[in-house]
């Protein structure tokens, strides 16, 4: 079966079997509602999806659906597509932070949010992840993020660099306890260096290592 930029723009992955796709609503931080969840498995009941599948992104992927469905599905959701494909910004993973959690330091949560509304599925020259995690235990991975945040006390620490996958890299520390009201002005400056900066499909780690840690970071605080 063909994969084609109207599956692509449909959120749709290709499964194993060939013929059926996943798709993953966008669901902000992974918070939901039993009235949102109710209606995600109803909707994988009425088109026969094979599974729910909770993923590392925080999104529900409907498993194992008929693509000639995708248009209807999509329209019962009233929910966003995630962007779980293409060079953009792909999740925003959030901890739970103040709303829910003791051990917050920051309140990652609002954050997050305001990170995601502005920057999930914007394009840059390579897919780009990102970790909001409220205190120094890191529950949204913020060190294998190509943004990572942790609270601390006095503000947030901001890395960059971050990635898993098959050559795993540890972000670089870039700046401690920013204020977090300044932060959403270091991102602004770090997203357009990246976007300025990196080779196509180079994800920010390696034009890290390409350019230089220093290089990248005077570039950034000078902006």
């Amino acid at each position: 079966m063909a994969y084609s930029k109207d599956l692509l723009e449909k959120g749709a992955i290709l499964q194993r079997d060939k013929e059926t796709f996943a798709i993953a609503p966008h669901i902000p931080g992974g918070l939901t509602s039993p009235a949102q969840l109710r209606k995600i498995a109803a909707i994988a009941e009425k088109y026969n999806a094979k599974a729910l599948k909770l993923t590392s992104a925080q999104r529900i992927a409907i498993v194992g659906v008929d693509p000639d469905k995708l248009d209807d599905i999509w329209a019962d959701l009233e929910m966003q597509p995630g962007a779980a494909l293409g060079l953009c910004v792909r999740s925003v993973k959030i901890c739970p932070g103040t709303d829910f959690c003791k051990r917050a330091q920051q309140d990652g949560v609002q954050l997050g949010l305001a990170i995601d509304k502005k920057y999930h599925g914007v394009s840059l020259p390579s897919k780009f992840k990102m970790g909001v995690s409220s205190c120094a235990n890191s529950c949204a991975e913020s060190a294998v993020k190509d943004l990572g945040l942790v609270g601390t006390t006095k503000g947030f620490n901001i890395m960059v660099g971050g990635n898993a996958g098959v050559r795993p890299r540890l972000a670089n520390l870039i700046a401690e306890h920013v204020p977090a009201d300044e932060v959403m002005d270091l991102i602004a400056k770090i997203m357009e260096y990246y976007k300025s900066n990196a080779k196509p499909y180079e994800r920010f780690g390696s034009t890290i290592d390409r350019l230089g840690l220093e290089t990248v970071k005077t570039a950034i605080f000078e902006a």
